[in-house]
Order: structure tokens, then C-alpha cells, then sequence
């Protein structure tokens, strides 16, 4: 590097050029973390101001000769006053450029050698794992992780695991909210999409707290299923639907699409079949005060498609629900209640398995076969399916959107067995779980004709 260049650059340049020579000391050799081994001594030149005073304009105008690194104070204590540190390459005054010189003499500066001390502290994970893991993998250093309350996420490829207790060490070292880091041990889920754990690093609890549109989570992670890079995709559903509709969330796990449309006034019939995730389901209900909109089941999907209108007439038969409000003053609290009639009859249903949300479609067949008459309800309207879906293609594939779109209409129609108006369906793209398996949200309203369709 060339040192007498750095004074030319601006501060974030000179702090990216400068980290680069500033890599952690390395051993592939390492099988526990031994922070301590990362240790590394700067020497360095540090403007001493016997009258400290001066330091804040000298700091200002002196700035291309100052030393800029991440997470290290440039002004430190130095022989009973304050020195300020120069960049690399400075070691004596003529080395300044000439207006730092101007301001070393009208202050009456002194350049004192100073040895900067770089620990453990100092680095990131990802330049930490660099310098421990076997140097064919430091290219693809598995720095990243989902995290849901105190508990990091990972989920490490073959070649990682050995190494999988360094790597959750580090992880937790540099993250302070983490306090337990875990592995997924294989890929092969239940059918209640959970996975087998391995704990890495930090406390064996897997009981997290997760706070998430406006909303807090309470669930063992090593029983339900939960994924924090879905967030993004909670919300947009939520958004569409409206205070007082009805909405069926038939693979409902914790709550995050029920918990946040219930804290705006919208009516949820929420299921899931995880006898874990339905207990958490109902204590969130009440941690969120959110029991009077949202109402809890445990069934399996289809059973609940094929009973949702028995579930709802039911609900409403049962009369208005009563909401109230306490509003308080200084001096008084006044207490309002509101009812909100039930609607016999679904606005939306969510169908948040991606794996198999689409062999349940056909359940929806008939679902109002029964109750005939809800045509005739006030404000009457067909409820649409969000139904969530891989659509996987092969390596060397390079399908459009269009075509990705057909492939999924093509797969929704038969399985309702109707053809479907592809112009007045959606098709979101929620995100690329790999290259080659992207994952939709597909809305449709369904068909007059394949609701009221004989059972």
C-alpha cells in the first residue's frame, strides 16, 4: 500500500484501503475459540496536544491526516492529556500534508509514538471465521443466520458442520442479542414443518420472544414453525384485509398473519395442526388482547376447509362480538363497548404451507354447499384463497415469470377443477428459497360455481 496516498482519499476510502491490511492473525489449526490469540499491535504516530483545548479544530481541519478505522476512537489519553492519532505512514512532520503542518506548529504539537492494540473485540465474524476455517471454504463463510428472539438461526451446508461450534461461538460473540445459536440438523421437516436441532453455542432454551407488526410472539422454536424472513410477506396479506371481514388462516402456526389483522378489528378463524403451535397460537391470542377478533383451532387443514362455514355460522350464530375500549383522562376512565356482528361468510383464506398448500385446494370444493342460502346474506362476496407454493424448475432452466405464472394456473385449475381467468389472478413472488425454487403467493376469488358445487 501506499501510504502517502491515503491523505488524498476520503474517510471511508481510506478506512476500507486501511482494513485491508488489518486482517485478524490466522489459525486453521484452531478446533475451540481462543480469542485470545487474536491480538495485533499497530504502531502508529499521535499528535500530542500539551494544551487539549485545540484538539476539536485541529480534528476539523486535519482530517486527511487522521487515522480512521471502524470501532476505534482516533483522540485517546495520552502522558496525563489527550493525543489525537495519524494515519499510517505518518512518522514524522514533514510527512503531514502542509496544512496539518500549519496547525502542528500553531498549536504547539508534538508527535509521541503510540502503539494501538488490536483484540478480539476488534473483528467481525465473518473476518474471524476467515482466519479459522480451512482456507478452501473461507470464501463462503456461513456468516449469516435468521434470527427469532435471543436465537440465531442456521442453517449450515455438509462441509460447514464440523466446524459448526466455532462458527456458532463466533456468531454469538459478535452479536449481543443472541444467546443461543442452533443448526438444523438435517433437511428432512415433519409434517408440522419442524426440523431436528443441534445447539451450537450459548443457553440450551429454545423458548424465544419475537416482536413482529406491532405484535408479540411467544413459541418454542424447536416445536412450531417460524420463519423471521417472512415478515415482509405477513404484512402485505394483512394490509388486504379489512376491519370486520372474516379471514380463514387454515395453516395458522403462531399467529403472524392472525395476530396482526386481529389487532385491526379483523375477525380470524385460526387453525393449525401442530398441537404445539395451536398452544402458543391461543397464548399469543391473549398476550396480544387480541381474543375477541381471533379465535383458535386444531385441526388438520383439509378438515378445516371442508368445516370453515359449519365454523363460521357457528361463530355467528353465537351473536355479535363485543369489543371495548376504556379511554382515560386525568380524571376519569369512560368504558365503551362495541358489537360487531359476525358475517356468515369468508372475505380471504390463507394457506401458508408451501410444500403441500396446493393438494389442499380441492377441499374448497363445496364449501359453501351446505349453507346456500349465505348468497342471500347482506354484502354477500366470495372469499380469495392467498395460497402460498414452491414452483420448482431444473438446473439450466431459465423460465420466465410468465411462464412460471401458467405453470401454477394450470395447477390450480385442476386441482378446483375450473378454469380460472389467469388475468384476475396474482402471482407474487415472496421470495427465492434457492436458485432453482422460487416461492409464490397466488390469489384468487374463488369460482361461484366451484363454492356452491355439491359436496
Amino acid at each position: 500500500m501506499n501510504l502517502k496516498l491515503l491523505s488524498h482519499l476520503s474517510k471511508s476510502q481510506r478506512q476500507s484501503l486501511v482494513m485491508s491490511s488489518y486482517k485478524p492473525p490466522v489459525n486453521r489449526g484452531m478446533k475451540e475459540l481462543d480469542r485470545s490469540f487474536f491480538h495485533k499491535t499497530i504502531p502508529l504516530q499521535a499528535a500530542y496536544f500539551p494544551q487539549p483545548k485545540f484538539l476539536g479544530q485541529f480534528v476539523k481541519a486535519c482530517q486527511p491526516d487522521i487515522f480512521y478505522v471502524r470501532n476505534i476512537k482516533h483522540i485517546v489519553d495520552l502522558d496525563n492529556s489527550k493525543a489525537v492519532l495519524l494515519r499510517e505512514g505518518v512518522e514524522k512532520v514533514s510527512d503531514l500534508n502542509e496544512k496539518t503542518q500549519e496547525k502542528v506548529k500553531e498549536f504547539n504539537i508534538e508527535l509521541k509514538p503510540y502503539r494501538l492494540q488490536l483484540d478480539y473485540s476488534f473483528w467481525k465474524s465473518d473476518e474471524i471465521l476467515q482466519a479459522i476455517l480451512p482456507e478452501h471454504l473461507v470464501d463462503e463463510v456461513p456468516s449469516g443466520y435468521s434470527q427469532a428472539g435471543h436465537l440465531a438461526h442456521l442453517n449450515l451446508r455438509d462441509e460447514f458442520k464440523p466446524y459448526g461450534k466455532l462458527i456458532g461461538q463466533v456468531i454469538m460473540d459478535k452479536n449481543p442479542s443472541i444467546k443461543t445459536v442452533v443448526d438444523k440438523k438435517n433437511t428432512i421437516a415433519n409434517k408440522f414443518r419442524t426440523f431436528p436441532l443441534e445447539l451450537l453455542a450459548g443457553e440450551d432454551n429454545f423458548v424465544v420472544e419475537q416482536n413482529e407488526s406491532g405484535c408479540r410472539f411467544k413459541f418454542d422454536f424447536s416445536k412450531v414453525y417460524w420463519n423471521s424472513r417472512l415478515s415482509t410477506e405477513h404484512e402485505r396479506l394483512v394490509n388486504k384485509f379489512g376491519k370486520h371481514e372474516v379471514v380463514g388462516d387454515v395453516m395458522a402456526g403462531v399467529g403472524p398473519f392472525a395476530l396482526p389483522s386481529g389487532k385491526k378489528d379483523t375477525i380470524v378463524l385460526a387453525n393449525d395442526l401442530n398441537p404445539e403451535s395451536y398452544k402458543y397460537l391461543q397464548d399469543n391470542i391473549g398476550l396480544n388482547k387480541v381474543d375477541t377478533f381471533v379465535k383458535a383451532w386444531n385441526l388438520d387443514g383439509r378438515e378445516f376447509i371442508e368445516r370453515a362455514a359449519e365454523l363460521l355460522q357457528d361463530l355467528s350464530n353465537k351473536g355479535p362480538l363485543k369489543k371495548t375500549t376504556v379511554k382515560r383522562s386525568k380524571n376519569n376512565k369512560v368504558t365503551t363497548t362495541e358489537e360487531v356482528p359476525v358475517p356468515k361468510f369468508y372475505h380471504h383464506f390463507v394457506m401458508n404451507l408451501p410444500d403441500s398448500a396446493l393438494t389442499f385446494l380441492d377441499a374448497y370444493i363445496g364449501l359453501y354447499s351446505q349453507f346456500p342460502q349465505i348468497r342471500n346474506e347482506p354484502g354477500f362476496k366470495l372469499p380469495w384463497i392467498h395460497v402460498h407454493c414452491f414452483e420448482k424448475f431444473e438446473n439450466g432452466e431459465d423460465p420466465t415469470s410468465e411462464e412460471l405464472n401458467e405453470r401454477l394456473w394450470k395447477k390450480i385449475c385442476k386441482l378446483i377443477d375450473y378454469e380460472l381467468d389467469v388475468t384476475k389472478m396474482e402471482f407474487h413472488q415472496v421470495r427465492m428459497v434457492s436458485p432453482t425454487k422460487p416461492m409464490f403467493c397466488v390469489s384468487f376469488e374463488l369460482p361461484e360455481e366451484v363454492a356452491f358445487k355439491r359436496r
